[in-house]
């Protein structure tokens, strides 16, 4: 059995370094001392870095990111220090980062207990991302071997198409991580949707982690709203619903934890004694009539 937490985040300003540290801290802190194993924060929370420019320069949407890229290497070091002082896994959620090509993409890094495991990128932008913000898509999926078991990470709207999900599966990951960032409620229903309907096509657990709150003072995190969840196939020895844990309320005020449970064996176990073989029939039906 996995102990996780999976944050509802909400954006906040921290207007010195210190007070973002002490804030990351006291927020892993909670889940640690929680017994939480792995902990997973939502799409574009280190954007919050942002809240240390200076205010027009965070007031501006391409330029509350060019501003913070100094500060991530500062900002991985302290997630690596985290996740090394407690022995935990920690996806600090993500961040747009500005390649050797100049362009930006949205990156979510994965630490651990030994250090930096490596990162994600977001293959399919939203249209904000795309029309208005000019973030750049990446390129392929990683399988992260953790103590834990094998992960992926699909950033919010990647979640809602379903090869990416499959090739995760197909190379051995069991779980993914669903960091999110939505500003309405359709919004977050489309990237739940998405990871329940991940979890159920290839038998499989997905944790979501969402933005939530209001920060009128960046243009791209100005509205959040979301609930933290984990979801696994209904099948035997699952819940009905497929809904393991959800958060009791969808836009509280400050961040909270959704603390759950997944005994990633069980999930598997559902692959050659569930009620159907959803994973398996997938291939061999779509072959015959394609």
């Amino acid at each position: 059995m996995i102990r996780l937490a999976a944050c509802q985040y909400a954006i906040e300003l921290h207007k010195t370094w210190d007070a973002y540290v002490d804030h990351l801290q006291r927020l892993c802190a909670e889940a640690v001392q929680d017994g939480a194993q792995l902990l997973l924060l939502p799409e574009y929370a280190g954007l919050v870095l942002s809240g240390l420019l200076r205010e027009e320069q965070r007031g501006d949407l391409k330029g509350s990111i060019a501003g913070i890229q100094p500060l991530i290497e500062p900002w991985k070091a302290l997630c690596e220090r985290i996740a090394r002082r407690w022995g935990i896994y920690l996806q600090p959620g993500s961040l747009p980062v500005q390649d050797s090509d100049g362009r930006y993409r949205n990156r979510a890094w994965l630490f651990g207990p030994d250090g930096v495991l490596g990162y994600q990128d977001k293959l399919i932008m939203t249209r904000f991302e795309r029309e208005q913000w000019d973030i750049a898509p990446g390129e392929g999926l990683k399988v992260f071997e953790t103590k834990l078991g094998k992960l992926g990470i699909l950033i919010c709207y990647d979640n809602e198409f379903p090869m990416l999900a499959r090739h995760l599966a197909e190379a051995g990951a069991d779980l993914i991580l669903a960091p999110s960032c939505t500003d309405t409620e359709a919004g977050y229903n489309r990237v739940r949707i998405g990871a329940q309907a991940r979890a159920l096509e290839n038998q499989i657990a997905v944790l979501q982690s969402p933005t939530v709150g209001l920060a009128p003072w960046s243009p791209a995190l100005d509205e959040n709203i979301g609930r933290a969840g984990l979801f696994v196939p209904p099948d035997h020895g699952m819940p009905a619903d497929g809904v393991v844990a959800l958060s009791d309320q969808l836009n509280p005020v400050g961040s909270q934890w959704l603390m759950c449970e997944v005994d990633l064996e069980a999930v598997r176990r559902v692959r050659q004694e569930g009620q159907v073989f959803t994973r398996r029939d997938w291939p061999e039906q779509f072959g015959r009539m394609l």
